[in-house]
């Protein structure tokens, strides 16, 4: 986990995400190998430095919203005073819209899901290791916490790894993708890299009026796909893409030239099939 940097961590359903989230918290033991931070092994105390969000609600749903931060600040050690100020800043930023003395169930799933992150950033943590954080924000709650996130990993250099099964979210925010299967990485690195890894150099171009079969004129060049209004082609590394859409062009009017890259939820299929036939 680089400093300051987001990484998704993204498997299917049972391949492993939460309880190698557990494991690392020390909630479950591992059969095999160690959790290390900074090239130490981590034990209790390493790991307060830690802070964690579960997929599950894992708040007192009958405590206040500022009652149940300071508690949580106070576990880790913080001032009264200083949790207390820290918690009014944080439920700030995330835009919780409740009352301080709201009790949590009280709350809309959103804005306990906002809550349940403040929690999780209570003690400024050197670390966040977060499962679904996302799940059941809307599309300005998503922002929000992202942007919280990001600010986490640029202003303090803390590490991010969240999971989740949105993966254009993940595609959006990552700076780097975990990829397991059957608790086995199959891959990791940038979503370039990764892309890059298996993307065959692919144009798509969309033409009025050309003739059917146009693109075997050019060395190097084979269907891919049709698709609405045009082709999708697989270039080699000798072919030439300007050489492509000067025939295009030369056989009628190019309204679509451009790169095509695999998404995350390509990249993803194609990897854990792979991984599931090993």
């Amino acid at each position: 986990m680089p400093a300051g940097r987001l990484v998704g961590f993204v498997g299917r359903n049972g391949a492993g995400k939460t309880t190698a989230m557990r494991i690392a918290l020390g909630v479950l033991q591992p059969d095999a190998g160690e959790v290390r931070w900074k090239g130490e092994r981590v034990g209790a105390l390493g790991r307060r430095r830690f802070g964690y969000m579960p997929e599950e609600r894992g708040l007192y749903p009958r405590m206040r919203v500022l009652e149940q931060l300071v508690y949580l600040g106070r576990l880790h050690g913080m001032r009264p005073a200083d949790a207390r100020e820290r918690a009014a800043d944080l439920l700030q930023r995330l835009r919780v819209e409740a009352a301080l003395t709201d009790r949590v169930e009280s709350l809309s799933l959103g804005n306990q899901q906002r809550v349940q992150m403040a929690a999780a950033l209570i003690h400024s943590p050197d670390v966040l290791i977060l499962d679904e954080p996302f799940s059941g924000l809307d599309p300005t709650g998503v922002d929000v916490l992202a942007r919280v996130l990001r600010g986490e990993a640029a202003q303090r250099g803390v590490p991010v790894v969240f999971s989740s099964h949105q993966l254009d979210l993940v595609e959006r925010l990552c700076d780097g993708v975990i990829l397991i299967e059957r608790g086995r990485v199959v891959a990791d690195g940038t979503i370039a890299a990764l892309r890059a890894s298996r993307s065959r150099n692919m144009l798509r171009i969309d033409t009025d009026g050309a003739a059917d079969g146009w693109w075997e004129a050019v060395p190097g060049v084979d269907l891919e796909e049709r698709v609405a209004g045009g082709v999708v082609l697989a270039l080699t590394e000798a072919a030439d893409p300007q050489r492509v859409l000067d025939v295009a062009r030369a056989q009628g009017d190019v309204t679509r030239f451009g790169a095509v890259q695999k998404s995350l939820g390509e990249l993803f299929r194609e990897f854990v099939e792979d991984g599931a036939g090993e």
